[in-house]
């Protein structure tokens, strides 16, 4: 599909007035694209610069080869980027960010201890139940 729906945009833009973004404190300006894609990216300017006067927020997109997805995904990534910094609401971006942190912080050493502890009487009782002959 090479279009965005009109639904989408619309609901895109409910959202902007909702977060007071306004097309006209917005600059946007179009740049040469770059990356994977060959000869059609590389000599067509569709990447898309946004950025919101009021605020100084600014957002580059290329995700697709077409300049008027760009368009619609670097409001959106505007959108989210207001709600997050300026409105303070937890936004899905930032949610995944506060999970992949929280699975690679380190445990405390008393947590540590505990689970270490948990496991070693989980295997008492599995060896325990081990019959006589078994694992010789």
């Amino acid at each position: 599909m090479d279009q965005i729906r009109h639904s989408k945009w619309d609901s895109l833009r409910e959202e902007m007035d909702k977060y007071q973004i306004f097309e006209d404190d917005l600059i946007e300006k179009f740049i040469l694209g770059s990356g994977p894609g060959g000869q059609k990216i590389n000599k067509t300017h569709s990447c898309v610069y946004l950025k919101h006067i009021p605020t100084g927020f600014e957002v580059k997109c290329q995700k697709t080869r077409s300049r008027e997805q760009n368009r619609f995904h670097a409001r959106r990534e505007l959108v989210e980027k207001v709600k997050g910094e300026i409105y303070q609401e937890e936004t899905k971006r930032k949610k995944e960010a506060d999970k992949i942190r929280k699975q690679k912080k380190r445990r405390s050493r008393k947590s540590k201890e505990k689970m270490l502890e948990e496991k070693h009487q989980r295997g008492e009782v599995k060896e325990n139940r081990r019959s006589p002959g078994e694992g010789d």
